[in-house]
C-alpha cells in the first residue's frame, strides 16, 4: 500500500498540472505527506449543463466522522483495495463509479512489512498520478463541502515488487492516455469494466527505487535502482 507520499512544486509537477488543465495549489505542496495529511485531488464535478475540472484540497483519509470531518480511525480507508471496488456494501463502490480523482504526487514511499525496510518510488521522466476516489462531506455548520480522498491499491507487481511491499502496489494512471483521464474524471462515466485492464498491476513508466531510512525524512541509505516498463 501506499503509506506516505510527498508533492513538490517542479517542473515535472507543473507539467503534470498543465496537461489536465489546472493550477498548482501551494497550500497542497509539502515534502512529506502521512495518511490524514491534506493532499490536492483533481476531479471534475457538475456544473448546471457542463462540467468543471478543478483542484480541491482534500484529506487523506476517504472516510470521515460526519460530526467532526476528521478522519475516522476505526477504519484505515487512506488506501482503496481494488478487489473492494466491486462490493455493493464497500465504502469504495459508489466513489469509484461517481466519483473518482487524480491524486498528484513526486514520489511515495513502501514497506516491506517489517517496519525497517522502506524504499522511495519515483518516475523516470514525469511526477505520478494516482488513481483515486474522493467524497464530498457538507459541513452543516458551514453549509460548505469538504472532501476526502482514497489511493486505490492493486495487487503487487511480481517479482520486480517482492522486496518493496509484497502485498500491494498503488494504482499510477498513464497521462499519455487522453481517453482513460477523460473517462477517469467524467462524474458521468459509469462504465468501469473499461478500466478492468488499469486494474492489473503493471509499470507504463520507469521507476527509480531508493532506499531510505525513517520514511518522514526521506533520507537515502542505498543507491537507486530502476524498474523498467
Amino acid at each position: 500500500m501506499c503509506g506516505r507520499f510527498n508533492l513538490i512544486d517542479n517542473a515535472e509537477v507543473r507539467s503534470l498540472f498543465k496537461s489536465l488543465g489546472v493550477e498548482i495549489p501551494g497550500s497542497c505542496i509539502s515534502r512529506d505527506i502521512a495518511p490524514g495529511g491534506r493532499i490536492a485531488i483533481i476531479h471534475e464535478r457538475r456544473v448546471v449543463l457542463d462540467k468543471e475540472r478543478k483542484v480541491s484540497e482534500a484529506t487523506w483519509w476517504l472516510l470521515l466522522d460526519r460530526e467532526t470531518l476528521k478522519p475516522d480511525y476505526r477504519y484505515a480507508s487512506f488506501n482503496s483495495r481494488s478487489e473492494k471496488l466491486h462490493k455493493p456494501q464497500g465504502i469504495s463502490y459508489v466513489p469509484y463509479r461517481e466519483t473518482r480523482c487524480i491524486i498528484p504526487a513526486s514520489a511515495f514511499v513502501e514497506n516491506l512489512g517489517d517496519k525497517k525496510t522502506y524504499h522511495m518510488i519515483e518516475l523516470e521522466t514525469a511526477a505520478i498520478a494516482f488513481g483515486g476516489l474522493y467524497k464530498a462531506y457538507q459541513d452543516r455548520h458551514t453549509g460548505g463541502f469538504v472532501y476526502s480522498a482514497s489511493i486505490i491499491t492493486l495487487p503487487p507487481l511480481s517479482p520486480q515488487w517482492d522486496n518493496i511491499h509484497s502485498k500491494s502496489m498503488p494504482l499510477i494512471l498513464d497521462l499519455k492516455n487522453e481517453d482513460l483521464v477523460l473517462k477517469w474524471l467524467d462524474p458521468d462515466f459509469d462504465d468501469v469494466g473499461q478500466f478492468a485492464q488499469w486494474l492489473e498491476p503493471r509499470v507504463h513508466s520507469a521507476m527509480r527505487v531508493t532506499r531510505i531510512g525513517k520514511p518522514s525524512l526521506w533520507n537515502p541509505v542505498a543507491d537507486a535502482f530502476m524498474i523498467d516498463s
